[in-house]
């Protein structure tokens, strides 16, 4: 239940503060262009909150959190009283409304800047990506990884971390030709240059895993399958399992560590499991059903067991980052420039078919990311928040009619024809754009169910 309303009230607030923010964008560039803002709502429905100001514009929140609009004074929505027809918006240059079109999207790229500056500002911390095992016969034991290596650098740039080593092989998913890796061993300067041939690597995977795909898996600590503890009344309790128990097999398969238990115990809620275990040096065997329970909206398996504490990471495998105000600001923007071409090579390759559509989401997975993003910390949160600050930007300056970038359109017909586009062809141009929102929002929520 807890974990419900925290998922709830992270995707409000994260959801909210976006809106608020690209809403902001066309309110203040469209009073500072002299339009006559109506409403500026944030969320749809019935208002929970109204109030207006000295211009009389209604300030509105309303109950349905999924959005919100700045309604402006329109001739083409309404009758405009003679004295305010200056102020109507059909009635502004093109290029003003243009720059009114745009200031959404813009407005959500300085908040993504703005929130990595406080990112940066607060310090970067991060697991070097140090390679753990390389699959037989896979790409990156063609190319000569080895485990124990560090991965510095993928097609030149830098990868000091796994979150940045995962966006920049991200980068390549879909695409056919050479993908260069420079890597070292941890107490080494020599690095090692290898080239992979990609040929329409992981095309239309759905969520694909890019490190997986190569054939690596990164490194982690060991964590030796030895019993701490064992919870009263669980399936681990009643199958007999005591403190100081080795796990040795399940149904048969060898038990590496830990956490392959945990991942297999996961997997098979309510299904019986023939474990083979090792108690003061006699090998036993008995039968375990993992109890099935709720976890963020899927049914796992759990069996009662607490793990003896792994081994620490090593502090030579951190990376960590300090900047002044100026550094983590030029850090920032570049972080954001990148998201943000990142983002439109992502959609460019949906539509062309180097990356499948399932990768698209919607509110429900939204919501189940904030929610885990909020209980990974303050750091997580910001950074999940930036990133759907940038893509909401991205998404609304497509060329989509009833979008922003739609607008944006029609404002730079009219400055390169000297006409603007007639309302009829703007009508069945919106409808076309409604139906291309309506269908790409039944696709996301379809993928979003299917996660479930």
């Amino acid at each position: 239940m807890l974990d419900a309303l925290q998922t709830i009230l992270a995707f409000v607030v994260t959801l909210g503060i976006l809106v608020a923010v690209h809403e902001f964008g066309h309110f203040w560039v469209a009073r500072r262009c002299g339009v006559k803002v109506l409403r500026f709502s944030i969320g749809f429905g019935k208002p929970l909150l109204t109030w207006r100001d000295r211009h009389n514009t209604e300030f509105s929140l309303a109950g349905i959190p999924l959005g919100g609009y700045v309604k402006m004074l329109d001739e083409r929505e309404g009758e405009v009283a003679p004295e305010e027809v200056h102020l109507a918006f059909n009635r502004q240059s093109p290029a003003k409304r243009i720059a009114i079109a745009a200031a959404g999207p813009v407005a959500n790229l300085v908040l993504a800047v703005l929130v990595y500056w406080l990112v940066f500002m607060g310090g970067t911390r991060g697991v070097a990506p140090i390679v753990g095992e390389v699959e037989q016969g896979s790409l990156a034991q063609q190319a000569g990884l080895a485990a124990g290596q560090e991965i510095v650098a993928v097609d030149g740039k830098e990868t000091p971390t796994w979150e940045q080593l995962n966006i920049r092989l991200l980068e390549r998913v879909g695409e056919t030709g050479e993908l260069s890796i420079a890597a070292k061993y941890p107490e080494s300067d020599l690095i090692y240059e290898s080239t992979i041939v990609l040929d329409g690597w992981l095309k239309g995977v759905a969520e694909p895993n890019p490190v997986a795909g190569l054939g690596i898996e990164l490194y982690r600590p060991k964590v030796e399958p030895v019993i701490q503890e064992v919870v009263a009344d669980s399936a681990a309790e009643r199958a007999g399992m005591q403190a100081g128990d080795r796990l040795v097999a399940a149904d048969g398969q060898p038990i590496e560590d830990w956490m392959a238990w945990v991942d297999y115990v996961k997997s098979r809620p309510g299904k019986a499991i023939e474990l083979g275990y090792e108690r003061e040096g006699n090998r036993q065997n008995t039968t375990i059903t993992p109890a099935g329970r709720e976890q963020k909206g899927e049914l796992i398996g759990f069996v009662g067991m607490a793990v003896v504490p792994p081994p620490p990471i090593p502090d030579s495998w951190f990376r960590e980052y300090h900047y002044g105000p100026v550094e983590a600001f030029i850090a920032a923007s570049h972080k954001t420039v990148h998201m943000s071409v990142f983002t439109v090579e992502s959609i460019y390759k949906m539509i062309t078919g180097l990356l499948s559509p399932k990768n698209l989401s919607g509110p429900i997975t939204i919501a189940k990311v904030a929610g885990a993003s909020a209980e990974y910390g303050l750091s997580a949160w910001l950074n999940l928040l930036a990133l759907l600050s940038i893509s909401l930007a991205i998404l609304n300056l497509l060329p989509v009619p009833v979008l922003d970038g739609g607008h944006i359109v029609y404002g730079l017909v009219e400055l390169v024809s000297g006409r603007p586009v007639t309302e009829k062809v703007q009508m069945v141009a919106n409808q076309v754009g409604i139906v291309l929102v309506v269908c790409l929002m039944v696709f996301a929520l379809y993928n979003d169910v299917l996660r479930l």
